[in-house]
């Protein structure tokens, strides 16, 4: 009589008990790296769909804890905030748009961008997320807003450009990299055809982070946070 002994499978290193192989995680980090959808991802590993969307919230998840331990933003930087969600209500006017949600954003010029969800655009507000994020000796340029008046008293450099004017640049004075990657954002978002509030925080992440990865390897990035901290 033959004996056959089996062979313990290797531990997945990127997650905890995991019943998914480490080649099939890495080949969903590949897919998910190219910006491929569940959908896609499913059809092209054969991995579950409702798996492949634990996996990727886990991933997002990973995502947000890292943006949240960004260091301080350095030399100059723009401010800016934007509203994302559904069209403009008509008849609702003012700062931003009735129904949508405000991101606050931080664009360190030729570096990074951070964002964050806010309830309002209030001094108190945008100036606390600045005060905790960019480091003192910056310069910080921004538009006309209100919520950016005092910004010199606490001790940044602050220069504006006055939109309401139609200004938007006095020279090396603007916010276009901010800007830009507010564009970059709504292109990208628009593509999940709406999403619940509860998921748009992840989606808003995993959109900076593409843009601060956008010269850099995603995959491997995301394969050497999980092995230093697996998912659970």
């Amino acid at each position: 009589m033959i004996w056959f002994k089996a062979m313990k499978s290797r531990k997945n290193c990127y997650v905890k008990s995991s019943q998914l192989s480490e080649a099939k995680f890495r080949e969903l980090v590949k897919y998910f790296s190219a910006d491929l959808t569940a959908t896609q991802i499913a059809q092209l590993s054969n991995i579950n769909r409702n798996t492949i969307n634990r996996y990727l919230r886990l991933i997002r998840h990973r995502i947000v804890e890292q943006s949240e331990a960004q260091c301080s933003f350095f030399g100059v930087v723009e401010v800016d905030e934007s509203w994302f969600g559904a069209r403009r209500v008509k008849g609702k006017r003012g700062r931003g748009a009735f129904g949508k949600t405000t991101v606050f954003g931080i664009y360190e010029r030729q570096g990074q961008v951070y964002t964050e969800i806010v309830p309002n655009c209030s001094k108190a507000t945008l100036q606390g997320i600045i005060r905790g994020k960019v480091n003192i000796d910056s310069v910080v340029n921004s538009d006309g807003w209100r919520g950016y008046n005092g910004l010199v008293d606490i001790g940044y450099g602050h220069f504006r450009v006055e939109h309401s004017r139609d200004e938007f640049a006095r020279g090396p004075v603007h916010i276009n990299g901010i800007e830009g990657f507010w564009g970059y954002a709504k292109v990208r978002l628009a593509k999940f055809r709406g999403m619940h509030p509860q998921t748009f925080l992840l989606h808003l992440k995993e959109t900076e982070f593409r843009y601060n990865m956008r010269n850099k390897n995603i995959g491997r990035h995301i394969l050497k946070i999980c092995r230093k901290n697996p998912l659970n």
